[in-house]
């Protein structure tokens, strides 16, 4: 059976419809400035002290954003199908990142690179719209989950984990979402049965 090709205007137009509408123009626009980058379960996209250098939309997989604090992995942020993931800091100083991304999965992602995007922007009113889109839905989501840890306990935590963002419970390593979740995994495992139950 003959893989299907994917052709960068259809991946174009994909994102646009998630972050912003486009004209044709600006869909081809768009897809000229998009690199595809296949990634295997536990390859590194983005390593501690490197430049980001591109925000990375994923087509198919899992990627996730951590740090190490006093030794210990913390996971940041979760992208999946759909999803665009990038160091925020470090791609807009373009200064060594304190983040690493990591696929959890093998992927398939696109890469929007920092000096072709911001070229592109000078020249093209809808592609800095689409990247202020980005960047508002990448600050609201940052916002949320802040929130999240402020002011909700484990077990709510977890709830709105599952109301919002399924595919992460589904898929991601137990450890990697107690992490995010700022909670052990012994209070992960407590919490899921106690939902679990309460259904």
């Amino acid at each position: 059976m003959p893989q299907t090709v994917i052709h960068t205007r259809d991946i174009a137009r994909d994102m646009a419809n998630i972050y912003c509408r486009l004209s044709p123009m600006g869909v081809e626009a768009l897809a000229r400035l998009l690199t595809p980058i296949k990634v295997v379960k536990g390859e590194t996209l983005v390593h501690e002290g490197q430049v980001c250098p591109s925000m990375f939309y994923v087509h198919k997989g899992m990627v996730r954003q951590y740090y190490y604090k006093n030794g210990k992995d913390v996971t940041e942020h979760f992208s999946f199908e759909g999803r665009i993931c990038f160091c925020i800091e470090s791609f807009l100083k373009q200064e060594p990142s304190k983040l690493m991304v990591e696929a959890l999965e093998t992927s398939l992602v696109y890469a929007l690179p920092y000096e072709e995007l911001h070229v592109a922007m000078m020249q093209n009113s809808e592609i800095e719209l689409f990247y202020r889109k980005v960047l508002e839905h990448a600050l609201m989501s940052s916002q949320e989950h802040a929130d999240s840890q402020r002011f909700e306990n484990a077990a709510e935590r977890y709830m709105r984990l599952m109301r919002t963002h399924r595919e992460i419970v589904l898929r991601a390593p137990m450890v990697h979402i107690a992490s995010f979740l700022q909670m052990t995994p012994e209070t992960l495992s407590r919490v899921r049965k106690s939902t679990q139950q309460a259904d």
